[in-house]
């Protein structure tokens, strides 16, 4: 699944993904070496955030936070 969101990410966006890598956020984050598997996988570097539990908790703190600048960027489910 994170390859085929690769592959369908927009060329402006997948170069910075490609250079600075992905950082793996939430509890799946803390799986034992998923960060290895999804480098080894997909080609790009990934690394485990510092708290991977509390960054999913302040990104959305975040977002409500600016709900109006991000509101755009949302997606309606179907």
């Amino acid at each position: 699944a994170v390859r085929m969101v690769l592959e369908q990410t927009p060329p402006e966006l997948s170069s910075d993904i490609i250079d600075k890598g992905m950082v793996l956020s939430g509890g799946g984050a803390l799986l034992r070496d998923m960060d290895r598997l999804l480098t080894q996988v997909t080609g790009v570097p990934c690394h485990v955030a510092e708290n991977p539990l509390n960054c999913v908790a302040v990104g959305t703190g975040l977002a409500l936070e600016h709900f109006d600048f991000f509101r755009k960027s949302l997606v309606q489910a179907v």
